[in-house]
């Protein structure tokens, strides 16, 4: 593998249906010819990118990474109505501008939603999903797609089982340290764990 400090990161602005997106992006430093599927980091509501900064280099050793600031958060514009269904139709546009025909999506707590409607919505699109914690949402979109779910241990019980019935392929982990800065805590450790999930043979 290619050590973290030769992957190249930088921020860009990208249109979608509500104006502008801003994105953080780390690639490998082979330029792109050999890469894995591309991974989206969508962050936990009230943050933004920024809570990938040390995780994005570490996890695009062999892939490209986007990290958008969802709607309205971050330096992105926002979105009339700040739901969940509009998070998911701002990323599916990003991935459109970029002409992805598939991508892994890695969801943190809220993010995990959004992750799950975009799933749901455009499954020829999302090939792996990545939850990190349990999304905090009365509904979650049951998907077909494998994912990896690392539980934090600070869910409930009842947001486990809706987890379970909302991705009935994945496999679950625990992170034995959590704690609320986990991706700048721990970057490799988690790059670690989940590039191995991403990039196992189906």
């Amino acid at each position: 593998m290619l050590p973290a400090e030769t992957v190249r990161t930088r921020r860009a602005y990208f249109d979608c249906r509500f104006g502008q997106l801003h994105v953080r992006t780390a690639f490998p430093a082979t330029g792109g010819f050999d890469e894995q599927v591309t991974l989206f980091c969508l962050h936990i509501d009230q943050s933004s990118s920024r809570m990938f900064v040390r995780f994005l280099p570490e996890i695009a050793e062999l892939r490209s990474v986007y990290a958008p600031d969802l709607p309205g958060r971050g330096e992105s514009d926002p979105s009339p109505l700040g739901g969940v269904a509009d998070a998911a139709g701002a990323i599916s546009d990003l991935a459109n501008d970029l002409r992805l025909r598939q991508i892994d999506l890695l969801g943190v707590h809220s993010g995990g939603a959004v992750a799950l409607e975009l799933a749901a919505a455009r499954p020829e699109l999302v090939r792996r999903l990545v939850l990190v914690g349990f999304p905090n949402a009365d509904r979650l979109q049951a998907v077909k797609q494998p994912g990896l779910v690392m539980r934090t241990g600070m869910e409930s019980t009842e947001a486990a089982a809706k987890v379970r019935a909302a991705l009935p392929n994945a496999k679950f982990a625990d992170i034995a340290d959590y704690a609320d800065d986990l991706f700048d805590a721990a970057p490799k450790t988690l790059a670690k764990e989940i590039g191995a999930f991403l990039s196992a043979r189906p």
